[in-house]
């Protein structure tokens, strides 16, 4: 454990949950996905959110049940209302910064370029910096300065708003400058808070999620014992008991067996190094993704994303991008177009990405 990087989250919470209400269609701002991206990256010790909590009484709620501290800032007349939030939670953010010197990255949650210098000083006291932010409401300014910047829209975890074809009516006019949605209507999806299925098709899936994304955000090999305390920061309950194996080393055999991951010889006995199969697989599930598209885009129509994951299970009921290592489909069928294998691009007009065969 000492080894773990030991996290301060520090949430504008106005600015990230107004922000996802704007630009996500209306959908309430959901603090999951980010504990879980950040649960993959070290060990969370300060959770603090700064907001007139009179605003915002269920999302009070829903941050409490995740542990989180909340600083009440009190709504005044004028800007003096917005600087008295960003004021104290950079004061408070520095102050931590020189008492915890064993705290070694910071989570600044908020898209406003007035934190730019925060960003800055706490970069040079040593400290790595990490920003998150809704894609549409965050300033150019922010992601360059910070170590990593993480959009809350592209979270694993997060629900997609439907393509707006499939909508009751708009919510706001679409931005001229505003990247296109990534529509995945087929991804299967669990509310917050909901008990995982106990089984181990869904144990896989969180697994080969879970590898991939320590893979993705931190250097060094991923040893079983990262890997389960990983886990355990994701779902404080998990127990592989729970799955029908008597020990965690007796899981990861299991699965490795299934192909779902791989295992090698790891730094101490008993540790194993744990990663995701490179090939077979892969190229396997990426010729039945050509197949498909093939077969339903026969005269070289484009097929659109939409409804296209439901084809391939069709074909290959045990199909899942997830057990592959791919946090979604949609990254999934980018991952085929970047190998060769297809052609995948965004029609405005369609609402959607559509997808060919190469010729």
């Amino acid at each position: 454990m000492d080894q773990e990087d030991r996290i301060a989250l520090f949430l504008d919470y106005e600015n990230l949950a107004l922000g996802a209400r704007d630009h996500r269609g209306g959908a309430d701002f959901d603090f999951r996905p980010i504990a879980d991206a950040l649960a993959e990256r070290g060990r969370v010790v300060v959770r603090r959110a700064y907001a007139d909590w009179s605003y915002f009484d269920e999302d009070r709620r829903m941050l409490t049940r995740s542990h989180v501290e909340l600083i009440e800032i009190p709504q005044r007349m004028g800007a003096s209302r917005k600087n008295a939030a960003d004021i104290k939670m950079a004061v408070d953010a520095i102050e931590l910064a020189f008492e915890r010197d064993y705290i070694s990255t910071f989570v600044i949650c908020s898209g406003d370029s007035d934190f730019t210098p925060l960003v800055h000083k706490l970069r040079e006291l040593n400290k790595r910096v990490i920003g998150v932010g809704v894609e549409g409401s965050t300033s150019a300014l922010l992601p360059p300065a910070c170590d990593e910047f993480l959009y809350y829209d592209r979270l694993e975890g997060l629900d997609i708003p439907p393509p707006r074809s499939q909508r009751a009516r708009p919510t706001r006019q679409v931005g001229v400058n505003q990247r296109p949605p990534e529509p995945e209507p087929e991804v299967d999806r669990r509310p917050a808070g909901e008990e995982p299925g106990r089984d181990v098709d869904t144990l896989a899936v969180l697994v080969a999620q879970t590898v991939a994304g320590l893979q993705g955000s931190a250097n060094g090999e991923v040893t079983a014992s990262r890997l389960k305390r990983t886990l355990l920061r994701k779902d404080p309950t998990f127990s592989e008991s729970d799955y029908g194996f008597r020990t965690f080393g007796e899981l990861l055999r299991h699965l490795a067996e299934r192909t779902v991951i791989e295992l090698a010889e790891g730094p101490a006995k008993g540790d194993p190094e744990v990663s995701l199969p490179e090939h077979g697989d892969r190229e396997v599930a990426f010729g039945l993704l050509r197949g498909v598209v093939a077969d339903l885009g026969s005269g070289g129509n484009p097929v659109a994303l939409s409804g296209l994951k439901n084809q391939v299970r069709r074909a290959r009921p045990d199909f899942s991008e997830k057990k592959l290592g791919y946090r979604s489909f949609l990254q999934f069928c980018k991952a085929a177009a970047t190998a060769g294998v297809l052609d995948l691009r965004w029609s405005p007009e369609a609402d959607d990405y559509l997808l060919t065969t190469q010729t």
